[in-house]
């Protein structure tokens, strides 16, 4: 069994979670800038056995794709012909940066840390990851 990796992607910045190898716990990894995370993931692939990537799917409340989604979709299409033998699922991704950001104020950071847009994104990822976790068990 190899690692899911989660990207919550952006227009300007990736988030990004993983698994351990036995897709058990999702972790925040980093956050990346948009034009540099094929060549991150490159790297990270391999050093690391991932199995799956999970890239969140933009979509707004009436279930239809978001504006965002003219930019998620061609790196999806990327990706898939970047890594080949690399499944590649979508989990919806509506709220996670909102759930992010709650989650930052659970956790006690103060105002100037929960202000960090790269958190949030790695926050996301994570949240995307843990979705998708859950429905696979």
């Amino acid at each position: 069994m190899g690692r899911i990796l989660a990207i919550d992607y952006g227009h300007k910045r990736v988030g990004l979670a993983v698994s351990d190898e036995l897709q058990i716990i999702a972790t925040g990894l980093t956050t990346v800038e948009t034009d540099k995370c094929i060549a991150f993931l490159k790297d990270y692939v391999s050093k690391e056995n991932v199995s799956c990537f999970v890239v969140g799917e933009a979509k707004q409340m009436n279930n239809t794709l978001s504006e965002s989604a003219k930019y998620i979709e061609p790196f999806v299409k990327l990706l898939k012909t970047t890594f080949p033998n690399i499944e590649v699922a979508r989990v919806d991704e509506r709220f996670t940066s909102k759930m992010a950001f709650q989650t930052m104020i659970d956790s006690g950071l103060k105002k100037k840390q929960r202000q960090n847009k790269a958190l949030i994104d790695t926050i996301s990822a994570t949240i995307i990851l843990q979705t998708y976790m859950n429905t696979i068990k």
